[in-house]
């Protein structure tokens, strides 16, 4: 089988397509570019590897940015505190990892695991454990399989790197978000460290192969966003829940999360309505004239009208016009288990999950 090599053309689309999965969350995609882009440039292009090329006793581990994706981007990582905390994780399992994984198809947490992988000379495997971007540890794939997110380690740029043996992956949040917070609001991670077997069982496939995909569409759209838009919207089977003007913005960086709300006013076919969007580091619920039209655990993501590129949470600028899309998430979160981990009401949200399809089918 040949195996996909990615270089600094497929890490901009990389960057584009993740975004649009990681529905406003998962860190800025530029930083995570960045950092990705000068390690390639110094060691070379990184192989990503199919699922099931990975040998069922190989150790394969998360690297990732944990944090508020506000902090993320005036808190620009060293570079060196990622290898750091990978390298613990490899001490506390007693072996080198095999390949790297990304957690989360979103933003920054889908392109710094490049970095890290070309410093070691390993291959990332085409795979997440969500298929978009969650906020916390536990809303994992792994986690819903019964699988440990620990020993996970914690490392900042000033050189600390603490390794934490939690007795689940809520307390691996707990303890994990806890000491992002008393580090400046966002540091770096390597989690879930798992063997072939359970990658096979439990990860979210495919994942950066459709995000290399949805970027090099949407890179090339060019005067026709519009119509990208559209396409896009229509290959993943999702839907185009309002386009117009951002009126009104509120967001606050706390506790670890950016929370907020997005207000925009309608135009075209919308004129006259409203949508709201509210967030906690990703797009919760999307609320048009006061109905409620998807909700996490789908995907929620707004794109920038002209360029047709994503817009993260910590992007949003009063004035900008955006459309506003609902994709279906991965299976496994239409699921009890799967809502039980990622669902509405994980959120602090008052809603019980109703698939966006169904809800935009009633009448």
């Amino acid at each position: 089988m040949t195996r996909r090599r990615i270089g600094l053309e497929e890490l901009e689309d990389l960057a584009i397509g993740a975004a649009v999965l990681g529905t406003g969350g998962g860190g800025d995609p530029y930083v995570g570019k960045l950092w990705a882009r000068q390690r390639i440039l110094d060691r070379g292009p990184v192989e990503l590897l199919d699922v099931d090329e990975v040998a069922d006793d190989a150790l394969v581990v998360a690297a990732a940015m944990m944090g508020a994706p506000s902090v993320i981007v005036e808190k620009i990582p060293g570079g060196s505190e990622l290898l750091a905390a990978f390298r613990a994780v490899e001490q506390a399992c007693g072996a080198r990892a095999d390949a790297v994984m990304c957690i989360e198809a979103g933003g920054i947490n889908s392109t710094i695991p490049f970095a890290v992988a070309a410093d070691l000379g390993l291959p990332v495997v085409d795979g997440d454990g969500m298929g978009r971007a969650f906020p916390e540890v536990q809303m994992v794939s792994f986690a819903a399989h019964g699988l440990p997110a620990t020993p996970m380690a914690v490392a900042d740029e000033l050189g600390n790197v603490t390794l934490l043996r939690s007795v689940s992956a809520e307390w691996a949040e707990r303890l994990g978000r806890a000491l992002v917070v008393a580090e400046g609001g966002a540091s770096v991670i390597a989690q879930y460290p798992v063997r072939g077997r359970d990658l096979k069982l439990a990860a979210i496939r495919g994942t950066l192969t459709l995000a290399l995909q949805i970027g090099a569409d949407l890179r090339r759209a060019g005067r026709q966003s519009r119509r990208a838009i559209e396409d896009l919207t229509s290959r993943l089977g999702g839907a185009l829940l309002f386009h117009g003007k951002i009126v009104d913005l509120r967001r606050e960086t706390a506790s670890g999360f950016v929370r907020g709300a997005v207000d925009i006013g309608g135009l075209d076919r919308w004129a006259g309505s409203s949508c709201q969007v509210t967030f906690q580091n990703e797009n919760l619920v999307a609320i048009v004239d006061g109905t409620v039209l998807a909700s996490v655990p789908d995907l929620i993501t707004l794109l920038e009208e002209e360029s047709a590129h994503p817009v993260t949470t910590e992007r949003l600028r009063f004035g900008m016009r955006v459309f506003v899309l609902a994709l279906p998430c991965a299976p496994l979160w239409r699921e009890p288990r799967g809502l039980a981990k990622a669902g509405p009401r994980c959120f602090g949200l008052d809603l019980d999950y109703v698939p966006f399809e169904r809800r935009l089918a009633r009448p």
